[in-house]
């Protein structure tokens, strides 16, 4: 079930919110860098970690799905955010060089589909990169954050759906892991969590981050068979 497009924005406007927004749009920055010229996109609720790419990319787009909800973004410039059913995006193949996906896997009725559509838009040199609630961290066994709801994963089964969809993984990480309550002094020791959790349990962070590239052949599995000789031939007539 996604959570309402309206809760998620409340949620980013709390101290604690706004702590989880910049961790995380340091490291999406950090993980991509600049993108000049391309075109850059998110899916789910990718708004409060995109906003520094639209001065970089040639073209922006935020998809909202239908069962979240949209809001207008930005609010005092020309709307980027679109309301799309999250198995068929409105861009042609191949379209999209970087693609966000977060607060949208977890909660997606239809979980292969939607990765498949992921493929489809993104371009063959294109960069996707994925943020799901990680089962290992705290912030997945807390409902008082969003990344409290839908299903978290594991490192192993979000392997597992990449390959079925014909995406290889890159790079692996996780973030935000302070613990996922809205006190002060916690806040205020944001930093130091992170840095101190990156460095002593990076497998316990709050969620986990995985890039993937697009596939273009499908990969062979199991052993190749053995050819076999002809030994007699005959001439054809």
């Amino acid at each position: 079930m996604h959570l309402d497009v309206a809760t998620l924005r409340d949620f980013y406007a709390t101290p604690l919110g706004q702590i989880a927004r910049r961790i995380l749009a340091r490291r999406i920055r950090s993980q991509w860098g600049p993108a000049p010229g391309e075109t850059v996109a998110s899916l789910g609720f990718g708004t409060p970690f995109l906003g520094s790419y639209r001065n970089d990319a040639r073209s922006f787009a935020a998809f909202m799905p239908e069962s979240q909800g949209a809001l207008i973004w930005p609010p005092a410039s020309p709307i980027l955010s679109t309301l799309v059913e999250e198995g068929s995006l409105p861009v042609r193949d191949n379209a999209i060089d970087r693609l966000l996906v977060i607060h949208c896997l977890e909660v997606a009725e239809q979980v292969t589909p939607l990765l498949r559509e992921l493929w489809r838009v993104l371009a063959p040199q294109g960069r996707l990169l994925i943020v799901v609630p990680n089962r290992r961290g705290l912030w997945a066994h807390v409902d008082t954050t969003p990344f409290g709801y839908g299903r978290p994963y594991s490192r192993s089964q979000l392997d597992v759906l990449l390959a079925q969809s014909l995406f290889t993984p890159l790079s692996w990480t996780t973030a935000l892991h302070l613990p996922p309550f809205d006190r002060s002094m916690l806040v205020r020791s944001a930093t130091a969590w992170e840095r101190i959790g990156t460095r002593m349990s990076p497998r316990f962070g709050g969620v986990l981050m995985v890039e993937a590239r697009k596939e273009i052949v499908a990969p062979v599995n199991g052993k190749p068979a053995r050819a076999k000789a002809f030994r007699n031939l005959v001439t054809a007539r």
